[in-house]
Formats: structure tokens, C-alpha cells, sequence
């Protein structure tokens, strides 16, 4: 009888201990990913990739219509950075598709984050990618390319963020937008939308 205790006493230190030591790997789990995310969110706010992000929006497009910058973007081997920031933008997103794909940071946490920015960016820069891939092949920022149809699903799912069910949203007075849809004819409702989900959190 009482080895029969003696046993049932050593399986629930066990157990207490297994328990244990559950709880203390998720605390460290949750410690790894907060220390994670502040590192990434201090690295975006660096003034290259914030550069980097201005220029894939402002001005990329316009730099790709020039058949001399294409074929900077094609050739195998280096491409400037200073010349072609649109690969400091490219680089840092691709790192993070890998860092997503990996379970080394939340998914849900990195998205509610940086969605927006993901899918923007990958629209803008989609056809310097396309261009390099023509010689690297298709696994060319394919972590990048991950992230970017992640995030569009991510978007669909939480399309106004990802807030608690009890939260209520309260509209916020727009002064001076009757006067701007007169006076800003010029804005395209691309840009418009652009503006939105543009690059900037």
C-alpha cells in the first residue's frame, strides 16, 4: 500500500513538474517574440528602410520605365542599393517572410503590424521582381513574395484590423473632406487608396 502511494506521489510530482516546465518554455516563447517584434519594429523605423519604403512608392514606377535601370536589375551579381533602393525594401521583407514562414515571430501579431505595408509594397515592386527573376529564376524574394499573399489573406479575414470583440469603433469627424473631394480632382482614386495602405504605419 504504501509503495502503491510512494508511486502515485512520484507520477504527480512528475506531472507538476512537466507542467511546470510547459508553462515556464511559453512564458520564454512570449519573451522571444515580444524582444522579436521590437527589433523588427526598431529596424523599420530605421531612416535606409523608411528611405527605401518612400522611394518604392514615389518613385519606382517611374524609374522602371527607363530600359537602362531594368537591365541594372537583370544582371546577375550586385545591384546598388544606393541606385536601386527598392532592394533595402525588398532584402528587410524577405527576411521577414522568412522569420513569418518559420514560426520565429506570430503571424497574427507580425500582420496586425505590417499587413497593409506588405501587400503595398509587393504591388509596387512586383515588376522589379519580375525583371530580376528573369535571370535568378522564380525563388528571387519568394519569402518576400509568402509574406505578401499572407498578408492579402490576413486582410480579407480582419479587413478593419484585429480588435477585441468588444471593441466599438467610433466614427471620426472628417472637417475637411467635402472640400477636398471639390478641390482635389487632380488625386486619382489610385493614389487615393495608395495613400490608405501606403508604406507608412
Amino acid at each position: 500500500m504504501l509503495a502503491a502511494l510512494a508511486q502515485v506521489g512520484t507520477l504527480v510530482v512528475i506531472i507538476g513538474s512537466v507542467i511546470a516546465a510547459l508553462i515556464q518554455l511559453r512564458h520564454m516563447r512570449t519573451g522571444n517574440q515580444l524582444e522579436a517584434l521590437l527589433s523588427l519594429e526598431r529596424d523599420f523605423r530605421a531612416p535606409e528602410l523608411q528611405a527605401a519604403l518612400a522611394y518604392v512608392q514615389e518613385q519606382l514606377a517611374r524609374k522602371l520605365e527607363e530600359p537602362a535601370y531594368r537591365r541594372e536589375l537583370e544582371k546577375i551579381g550586385f545591384v546598388d542599393p544606393v541606385a536601386h533602393p527598392e532592394m533595402v525594401a525588398c532584402n528587410w521583407l524577405n527576411e521577414m517572410g522568412t522569420l513569418v514562414k518559420r514560426g520565429l515571430v506570430s503571424q497574427d501579431t507580425f500582420m496586425d503590424l505590417f499587413a497593409r505595408l506588405i501587400v503595398h509594397c509587393w504591388t509596387k515592386v512586383e515588376p522589379a521582381v519580375a525583371i530580376m527573376r528573369r535571370s535568378r529564376g522564380q525563388s528571387q524574394y519568394h519569402d518576400f513574395e509568402y509574406l505578401a499573399m499572407r498578408a492579402a489573406l490576413w486582410l480579407k479575414r480582419h479587413p478593419h484590423g484585429m480588435s477585441p470583440r468588444s471593441f466599438v469603433r467610433t466614427p471620426l469627424p472628417d472637417r475637411w473632406r467635402e472640400i477636398d473631394n471639390e478641390t482635389g480632382k487632380l488625386t486619382s482614386p489610385q493614389i487615393a487608396q495608395d495613400n490608405v495602405t501606403g508604406c507608412g504605419q
